[in-house]
């Protein structure tokens, strides 16, 4: 079964839809209606830094998933399940029919307009430490109105409240052993936490008047970690409740998982979901009649495998930083025509490719083996450069760190867990 899954708040950027506006100028042009301003020109140019401002950032993420939802629709096999991480569930409640895409951002806007209003609050990411641990260390210094906004997966959380609470507490969870990062979020208020109840109310006074249809496809709800109901009243009491409780994306997937779902696509500008995704299916829940067993041997640990470290490598040194995210998604046997490269990418590539080894390659080489498997089989055929660093060395950024909180930090901002400044500003705190 498969599921295709919606970003939230936190993935907006400059550039984000870029090749999509082109393909479906209808859909941009009504959404120009709706907002009173061009969209495209938002996303594209993002004036003033609006794209910063939860106003702006949270209608333009609903428009560019929408934008990868049409295309989805064209290239990809139905679903049979859709989610949503927070603003995201408002485009998995779309692509079901909840709504049409007029009313979806129409209340997309008034949300965000609502949540705005809201100040006085922060988050902050909290990465490596278990639930039991984040609720053990915010009841003992005392964090009363410290809050778990949003349970993302196993070791990652989210945490929301006054930002002279989550300051306090920053140094405190910087000395928990096991931490990997206490990163303050750039968000304009305390989300989905109970300071949001106001905002709550009155954006439950305007679901009140919406037609809420019947979804064609079950989408999981992040309040409760189950499908919405048939009945229309509780999707606006969910939609409308999700403003001030907490995002339960692991329980959505741990969900789906039970349900049969073994694929996931996320439709949008990120891959951030499916990194959090692939942690929630691959960590490991000790069963409670094993917990007494004695320990076993540890199992031996599998032989290196170049061919697979360094196709990683090339989607993650050299293709990622030119194209983005989706290089970390990218079939390893895909050709690169499926990403629109011109000429001018091809030699960037090569440029990288030269920079990231250590030794000269060219643009041809890149354009004749047009995959990343492919171009992994030349490459490990030259042996300048497969006896240029041993196979099971980490990656060359990864390997001037002893510290492993460090290491950790850069694997996480590697798979997309982490932007680029939040694993900065992780890094810092460290120091």
């Amino acid at each position: 079964m498969r599921c295709y899954v919606f970003p939230g708040q936190g993935t907006q950027k400059k550039g984000m839809g870029r090749s999509l506006f082109g393909r479906f100028p209808d859909l941009c042009r009504r959404a120009d209606r709706v907002l009173g301003y061009p969209i495209e020109e938002l996303c594209l140019e993002n004036p003033e830094r609006r794209l910063s401002d939860t106003a702006y950032a949270q209608p333009a993420i609903y428009v560019v998933n929408a934008l990868h939802w049409s295309a989805a629709q064209e290239d990809l096999p139905p679903a049979d399940f859709f989610a949503g991480h927070s603003l995201g569930e408002y485009s998995a409640l779309f692509a079901a029919g909840a709504f049409d895409f007029e009313t979806g951002l129409t209340l997309v806007r008034r949300r965000a307009e609502l949540m705005s209003q809201i100040s006085g609050g922060a988050m902050a990411a909290v990465v490596g430490l278990s639930e039991q641990i984040v609720q053990q260390t915010l009841e003992q210094h005392g964090a009363t109105g410290v809050v778990i906004a949003n349970y993302n997966a196993p070791e990652q959380f989210v945490l929301s409240g006054s930002r002279e609470e989550l300051a306090r507490i920053k140094p405190v969870f910087e000395q928990v052993e096991g931490v990997r990062g206490f990163v303050p979020v750039r968000v304009s208020g305390p989300f989905h936490a109970p300071a949001m109840a106001p905002a709550a109310d009155r954006f439950r006074s305007l679901l009140a008047s919406v037609e809420v249809g019947e979804l064609r496809t079950p989408v999981i709800s992040n309040v409760t970690g189950r499908p919405f109901g048939p009945d229309a009243q509780e999707v606006r009491d969910l939609l409308a409740d999700q403003i001030a409780r907490p995002v339960r994306w692991t329980d959505c997937i741990r969900y789906l998982r039970d349900a049969g779902v073994s694929a996931f696509t996320e439709l949008g500008e990120s891959k951030v979901l499916t990194s959090l995704i692939d942690r929630i299916t691959t960590a490991k829940e000790p069963a409670p009649e094993l917990a007494q067993e004695p320990a076993r041997e540890p199992a031996e640990e599998p032989a290196p495998d170049p061919r697979r470290d360094l196709i990683e490598r090339i989607k993650r040194e050299i293709l990622q930083p030119e194209i983005g995210d989706e290089a970390l998604a990218f079939d390893e046997d895909a050709s690169f025509r499926q990403l629109g490269l011109n000429s001018i990418i091809y030699v960037r590539l090569a440029r990288r490719a030269g920079t990231v080894l250590g030794v000269p390659v060219k643009p041809d080489v890149i354009f004749q083996h047009r995959s990343c498997a492919a171009l992994a089989d030349y490459l490990l055929t030259r042996d300048d450069i497969a006896g240029s660093a041993p196979a099971e060395a980490p990656p060359a950024p990864l390997r001037e760190y002893q510290d492993e909180r460090v290491t950790a930090l850069l694997h996480d901002c590697a798979n997309g867990t982490l932007s680029v400044d939040r694993t900065i500003e992780a890094i810092r705190a460290l120091a």
